[in-house]
């Protein structure tokens, strides 16, 4: 399980600690690629900018990811996802702590695979992430990378 990538879109450093302990606690082994907002999420995606000659066969195996970014919002990192051939198939599940209906509504009108409000207590978050990383790392057969 430990190849498989999980890619962690989130500006806020507590909610990045949080998601790691608790996917370690949860005994989730793969690797984090954690940035920071959507510029960098997409660059990390496509293999440019500071990931420059990054390998795109090591593709996330699911994108956890953030509404409310800096540079690009979560919203405009998934329409760039969506239009791309080479991540439209990704797995992608909204990670966030809003839960406005237009947020909802216009994620899954995007293609979101997922949307999870992050629960603000702290043994919901740890059993939010454990069955995530279950169905989404485990359960889950996902499309062949398009290469």
């Amino acid at each position: 399980m430990s190849e498989k990538i999980i890619l962690l879109v989130e500006d806020n450093a507590d909610d990045v600690d949080l998601t790691l302990r608790a996917l370690k606690k949860n005994h989730i082994a793969n690797e984090v690629v954690a940035v920071r907002d959507g510029e960098e999420a997409l660059e990390y995606l496509t293999a440019t900018g500071k990931y420059k000659g990054r390998s795109l066969v090591d593709v996330p195996q699911v994108i956890l990811l953030d509404l409310k970014l800096p540079k690009m919002s979560g919203l405009e990192v998934l329409r760039a996802v969506r239009a791309d051939p080479r991540t439209r198939l990704l797995p992608v599940v909204i990670l966030t702590s809003s839960s406005e209906e237009p947020d909802i509504i216009t994620s899954y009108q995007l293609g979101a695979n997922s949307y999870i409000r992050k629960p603000v207590d702290f043994n919901q978050f740890m059993e939010a992430i454990r069955q995530l990383g279950l169905y989404w790392l485990v359960l889950n057969q996902t499309a062949p990378a398009n290469r």
